[in-house]
């Protein structure tokens, strides 16, 4: 947050408040719009680099299908 404090002050410092107020609207249509040429950073992506990236291997985990056991009849008891 402390960032952000100081590039409010820098704003306030060199813009005029109907400047700043155009800036604030723009900003606004930004965050709006998903399609928006300008996309604000994903801190998602930030804070996990390597979620859903992941390798396969290239051999598979087994050699040979296993062997499939007989399926057992069941039986019932009458009563």
């Amino acid at each position: 947050m402390f960032n952000l404090s100081r590039v409010v002050v820098w704003i306030c410092k060199r813009f005029n408040r109907e400047q700043i107020n155009l800036i604030i609207n723009e900003l606004s249509k930004i965050l709006k719009d998903p399609n928006s040429e300008i996309q604000p950073q994903d801190s998602f992506k930030e804070d996990h680099p390597n979620y859903r990236k992941f390798d396969v291997d290239p051999n598979p985990p087994l050699p040979e299908s296993p062997i499939k056991k007989k399926k057992r009849k069941r039986t019932t008891k009458h009563s």
